[in-house]
Formats: C-alpha cells, structure tokens, sequence
C-alpha cells in the first residue's frame, strides 16, 4: 500500500495473486489481519541540519518526495519495514548466517535422488553494535523465512504447498533441500528472503541449483 500525496489520507492498494484468490472466493475468506508500513523510498540523506529558516525545516524535502506506486514484488517493496526499537538503541541490527555463507548452491545429477546429505541449513543471527561499541549477537531470535520459487528447492520443516509457489513461514532456522526427483536440463535460480520479527532486519541469500555434469 501507498499513501497518494501527503496531503489527503487515500491509500492506493494492490491486491497479489493470493488475494484476488481469495476475494474471488467472497469477503468472508478475504480479511486483512495484519499490515507492515516501510520506507523503502525515503533518502534520509536529504535530511538538512543546515536548512536557512531553521529546524521546521530541516525535513521539507523529505517531507515532498513523491511516493511509490504500491507493487506486489515483494523484492522489491516493503525492504525496509519499519519497526519500534528500544530507547537509546545505537545501531540498526542486521542479519548474518551462523553458517557464514552469503549464497547456496546445489549441484544435482538429473534424476538424481535427494537425501539429507544433499541440503542446507540455515540458521540466522541478528548482530548490532551495543552501547559499549561492541558487537551483539543475538540466536534463537523469530525470523520470517520467504522461499520465492519452491519449484527446485524447498524447506524440508515445513508443509509441502506444491510445486511453483512461493512458501513463507515463521521461525528460528530452516533447512532447504532440493526436490527429487529433480530434472534438470540448465541452472536454476530463486531466492530465500530472510526478515527479524522483532527487528525488521533483512537478509537476501541467492539459491541456485545447476545440473552436474
């Protein structure tokens, strides 16, 4: 969703494919429970402490950028979600892996059947600079894991939805595995999208899957 213009509260919303799903099936299956707010679109670099007229003013740029068409792609929108942070917080957290690996790779024979051998853990920590100046982490935080394309790959803790879809789920780690048996003719790619609960940190790992030769 998107605010219009920052003058009068209209709100510009598109519905995804689940959606329009469920609207199609009446407005009983169709209830909005929850909601996040971003702002993926604000420069705070054009924040101006040296603004002529004054501290009223320091924001006025900001404060008349033009807002983003809403978009379904959650790659791309809804990146920097806002969250509440307790006060005197120094440092805004982000998200590394346990296993410090930035992407995954799978390589598989076509047709090849896929154990446990062949998989990935993941298991996601959130670091932040504390008061002392030292770094924090923090494990067995709540983290909203988003597999875009499941059609290769897919979480091996949660509940099969099928083949093509993307597959989101909340928790503290995951596993994911490639499909057997898997048919492979060129590389395939997808992402896993990885987001703290409690902190709205965000983590984008590449996942590909090429065929061995």
């Amino acid at each position: 969703m998107g605010y219009l213009n920052n003058q009068t509260v209209t709100i510009d919303a598109k519905l995804t494919k689940k959606g329009r799903e469920l609207l199609a099936k009446g407005r009983s299956q169709f209830n909005i429970t929850q909601f996040a707010l971003a702002d993926d679109e604000v420069d705070y670099d054009l924040w101006n402490v040296s603004h002529p007229l004054g501290i009223d003013y320091f924001g006025t740029v900001i404060e008349n950028m033009p807002v983003t068409e809403a978009i379904t792609d959650e790659t791309q929108a809804l990146k920097y979600k806002l969250v509440t942070m307790d006060r005197g917080q120094i440092s805004i957290p982000y998200l590394k892996l346990l296993e410090n690996i930035t992407e995954i790779t799978f390589e598989i024979a076509s047709g090849q059947t896929v154990g446990t051998s062949i998989q990935q853990a993941i298991n996601p920590q959130t670091w932040q600079v504390g008061n002392n100046g030292a770094r924090e982490t923090t494990l067995n935080a709540s983290y909203t894991f988003t597999l875009l394309d499941n059609t290769y790959v897919r979480f091996s803790n949660v509940a099969d939805p099928g083949i093509g879809k993307s597959v989101t789920f909340s928790g503290t780690n995951t596993v994911i595995i490639p499909r057997t048996p898997v048919v492979l003719t060129s590389t395939k790619r997808t992402k896993l999208i990885i987001s703290g609960n409690d902190t709205g940190a965000r983590l984008v790992v590449p996942v590909t899957i090429i065929p061995a030769t």
